[in-house]
């Protein structure tokens, strides 16, 4: 057994045996519940902060499928990190929760109200697909910052997926989506079974298991992709060539007839347009897993035990590897002329100094020497003979929690012990090749850059073809927590007692991402990842905390938390929370709060070493090309380009800081009718983040601290030669920047009719961004950002979520309305358009147990609105954050319960 496990099973032993000696002396308890957002445990769950709980029930039957697509649904998420932007990135194909905008780090995920681990691969927050989907019985979405309680990131709200506590029985439902257009059909399947009644058996057992399955949807399988010509690159087939990075030359100019080649103005180079070779959306794999026991020991003691395991494969497809800047010599070893060597524009003499005995690939210090001779040229080649890149992402999560809940001497006490662990590979599959050995191919006139290969260059090709895992994550997480609560009487005669509660918790933290050191030295050219590139750290974590709910009078409750924590590695942070419930009536409640709150950076944040990629968008060289256009004397490949830029962790970080407020109100004029409003403002300092891509090109004169241009003739690397004496990147280090201010309101209305042919059920929620303002450093000037793409994306005014469903008998019809508002784009002379999507869906339930469910997403087949934003690797001129390419999709679910 596990050194921790041990010492947690003697822990939950020892209060088993304290709980029950003190049973025989207490009295039964009523039974009291604990809601997210409190520690406190009591009958009424309605507290002083609003919180929407979603149920799964009515979630499955509109068609969902994974936890993402809940996310999408809510309209105080404003999520930016999908599965989608795993292409071309380094997600690890994660999809995250982002309560406000603010970011996903900034927004607490719980699985049965405690923490699991974060994606390993930044460590930024946990990956909603580690979720064991087929489990979730309830969600319970916090829209208020809550550190007093739960210490870092929840600053922007908590997110707490709870599964079922008992279940007896057993379910199947299995699902078929297919959408009218190519591509991106899904299959999936959840079952569940459990045995045992707490009430007269006292134990219960059971288990849940998921599983789904989707296409890809390719990038020639929409047409939206092609509204803009965008994913422009110089690495192209026939190759762009040059020998002095000045000027490019293509002998398919100016014509530029080739594999999706473009003319480029000034008729002697080609760039080649990329999107049709990048994945709409990936394929994916997911299955999970959950086994939970539960004993009830007496009625002042309940013990637990739960683990669950998550697998989630997502594989991901972009163009050929671009091989930029390899030297091609005109003559071959046996002395013969290189029968590939351009002859065009090239001078026989050239000697840049770096003729002579050098590395053929730049970028790799680890390669043999070779002969470089007078008279070489540098070429621009694309490796479509390999095909595109794939690359497929494994991301494994796992928890073991042991729990002890009862109560003694009038206290609710729970205590857990928690083992968390998130593991993430990334692996290569196809596309990918040993950049040495194609390096020596091309200088040395065996593969041709320019045309059809011969039987040689196609054998040495496939021979450098390169399979293998790259890089691994590990984020492990180990917690210790107690918490209690009781009654402590009526102080001021509101005919309600006092409530306390109290607690502690230890958190030991460790991470470790490296690269496969042998295997990523093959491949350094064609990912860019640094063999030597490592980031590792731990931490332990020790809190303490405590929450007091005084009932002023019959209608007015004060509340008051304060939490303590201690870093092992930057220090400790102090936040408390005010919040009050005021209902003078059973049609009216009133509530507010006010909090402060903190995020740590995390140890990925912290240590992780600097490595060199190239911008994510098309960029101009800030002095070579202004304004897209080229100095004299300046190549046009300084122009609409992709540069090196280098990232990296900051050892220095201090954590972030907020203060965050809530002011609402529910009413209930009439039976059946909930009308909701909240009020919310949060401000943020020290903002943990990187200066965006576009803000640095954009505002040079301002940000030309981070511009690190080669000499001479201030140049930015267009080929991956960093580290090294010619190598021109853009610095793009965490950083501690400037601050964030937002606010906004909540509305929600709901109504029920009940009438003699069925039950109508109507839903509105909606969220109303007023104002969001970042700095992008220390004292900086604010950007505005709601309705209007600035820096990362933009912050959507408003969004809606409408549902209407229609129930008889056996029969069900439902609705659901998604919208979010338009906003200035990344080019501010066009607007997006608001974009809503109208899902529709039908259910039957011919028999007891069964019920079948038949719907359609997307119903009008909107495309994903107009967009030339330049931040993505997917560009084209649509935006896969925020709109699904899969378009107007049906399905199917089948339930049959037992």
């Amino acid at each position: 057994m596990h050194k921790q496990t041990k010492i947690a099973a003697a822990v939950l032993l020892t209060v088993g045996g304290f709980s029950a000696w003190a049973q025989q002396a207490e009295p039964q308890q009523i039974e009291r519940v604990t809601v997210t957002g409190s520690a406190i445990k009591r009958i009424d769950a309605e507290s002083s902060v609003p919180v929407t709980v979603i149920k799964m029930s009515d979630l499955r039957n509109s068609g969902v499928t994974s936890v993402e697509q809940i996310m999408s649904s809510l309209t105080a998420v404003q999520s930016s990190v999908n599965a989608a932007q795993s292409i071309g990135s380094g997600s690890g194909g994660a999809s995250f929760a982002d309560l406000r905008g603010i970011g996903q780090d900034k927004t607490l995920v719980l699985l049965n109200g405690e923490r699991i681990a974060n994606n390993a691969v930044d460590g930024s927050a946990p990956d909603l697909n580690m979720i064991p989907f087929a489990a979730i019985d309830r969600i319970e979405v916090l829209r208020d910052g809550a550190s007093a309680l739960y210490g870092t990131d929840a600053i922007g709200g908590v997110i707490n997926f709870i599964t079922k506590k008992t279940y007896n029985g057993g379910n199947i439902t299995l699902g078929y989506d297919s959408p009218k257009h190519k591509g991106g059909k899904a299959k999936s399947a959840n079952v569940g079974v459990g045995f045992g009644d707490l009430a007269t058996q006292n134990f219960n057992v059971l288990a849940f298991v998921s599983v789904k399955k989707e296409d890809p949807i390719a990038g020639n399988e929409r047409d939206f992709n092609k509204r803009i010509v965008g994913g422009l690159s110089n690495s192209t087939d026939p190759a762009n060539y040059t020998q002095d990075f000045s000027a490019l030359y293509n002998p398919a100019a100016p014509t530029c007839s080739g594999t999706a080649l473009i003319p480029v103005n000034g008729g002697t180079q080609c760039k080649i347009v990329t999107p049709n070779f990048v994945d709409f959306a990936p394929k994916s794999d997911t299955a999970s897993g959950m086994l939970k026991g539960t004993l009830r020991v007496n009625d002042a003691l309940e013990l637990g035990a739960e683990a669950f395991v998550a697998r989630n494969r997502v594989t991901t497809r972009i163009a050929p590897v671009p091989y930029g800047g390899y030297y091609m010599n005109p003559t071959m070893p046996n002395g013969q002329k290189n029968p590939y060597f351009p002859t065009a524009h090239i001078d026989p003499n050239f000697d840049d100094g770096t003729a002579g005995t050098h590395p053929f690939n730049p970028s790799a210090a680890f390669a043999n020497p070779v002969a470089v001779q007078p008279g070489f040229a540098y070429v621009f080649w694309r490796d479509f003979p390999n095909g595109s890149r794939a690359q497929m992402n494994e991301n494994k999560q796992s928890r073991i929690m042991l729990t002890a809940d009862g109560n003694a001497w009038n206290w609710d006490y729970s205590f857990k012990a928690s083992f968390n662990k998130n593991t993430v590979d990334q692996n290569l599959t196809g596309g990918y090749g040993d950049g040495d050995m194609i390096g020596e191919g091309l200088l040395e006139g065996v593969i041709n850059p320019f045309g059809a290969q011969s039987a040689a260059g196609t054998a040495l090709l496939e021979k450098a073809a390169l399979n293998g895992k790259l890089q691994t994550a590990t984020g492990k997480v180990q917690i210790y927590k107690g918490t209690a609560s009781r009654e402590l009487g009526d102080w001021v005669g509101a005919g309600r007692p006092a409530q306390i509660a109290i607690g502690g918790e230890y958190r030991r933290e460790d991470f470790d991402s490296h690269p496969i050191k042998e295997f990523a030295q093959l491949v350094s050219a064609s990912t860019g990842v640094d063999p030597d590139a490592t980031a590792k750290g731990k931490r332990n974590v020790y809190a303490a905390y405590g929450e007091l709910n005084v009932p002023i009078t019959k209608a007015l409750e004060l509340t008051g938390s304060l939490r303590y924590d201690k870093y092992s590695d930057f220090g400790n942070s102090t936040n408390p929370k005010l919040s009050f419930r005021f209902q003078p009536s059973k049609e009216i409640l009133l509530r507010g709060s006010a909090s402060t709150g903190f995020r740590a950076p995390t140890l990925f944040e912290l240590y992780s070493s600097t490595s060199f990629t190239n911008t994510a968008g098309n960029f101009n060289n800030p002095i070579n090309c202004p304004g897209g256009t080229p100095i004299p004397g300046a190549s046009q490949a300084n122009c609409n380009g992709q540069f090196q830029v280098q990232n990296g962790g900051n050892p220095f970080l201090k954590p972030e800081k907020s203060k965050g407020y809530t002011l609402g109100a529910v009413f209930e004029p009439m039976a059946d009718l909930s009308l909701g409003i909240d009020l919310w403002a949060i401000k943020i300092k020290n903002a943990i983040s990187v200066l965006p891509q576009s803000t640095l090109f954009q505002n040079y004169t301002q940000f030309q601290q981070y511009f690190h241009f080669s000499q001479p003739g201030n140049l930015l690397s267009i080929t991956s030669n960093c580290p090294g004496p010619k190598c021109g990147y853009v610095e793009q280090l965490n950083q501690n920047l400037g601050g964030t201010n937002t606010n906004g309101i909540d509305l929600s209305a709901q109504y029920r009719l009940k009438s003699a042919v069925g039950q109508f059920d109507f839903a509105l929620n909606s969220t109303f961004v007023n104002k969001y303002e970042y700095q992008d450093y220390p004292s900086g000037p604010w950007n505005q950002n709601v309705g209007v793409y600035s820096g990362a994306g933009p912050i959507f005014k408003w969004t809606h979520n409408l549902t209407a469903n229609w129930a008889y008998n056996s029969f069900a019809i439902g609705t659901a309305v998604h919208y979010k508002s338009g906003y200035v784009d990344f080019t501010p002379t066009n607007r997006v358009s608001a974009f809503t999507t109208t899902d529709l869906y039908g259910s039957w339930s011919p028999i007891k147990g069964a019920s079948l469910v038949l719907g359609v997403r997307n119903l009008f087949d909107r495309d994903p609105p107009f967009t030339n934003q330049a931040d993505l690797f997917q560009s084209g001129g649509w935006d896969s954050r925020y709109a699904n390419a899969a378009g107007r999709t049906y399905y199917v679910r089948g339930t049959y319960s037992f």
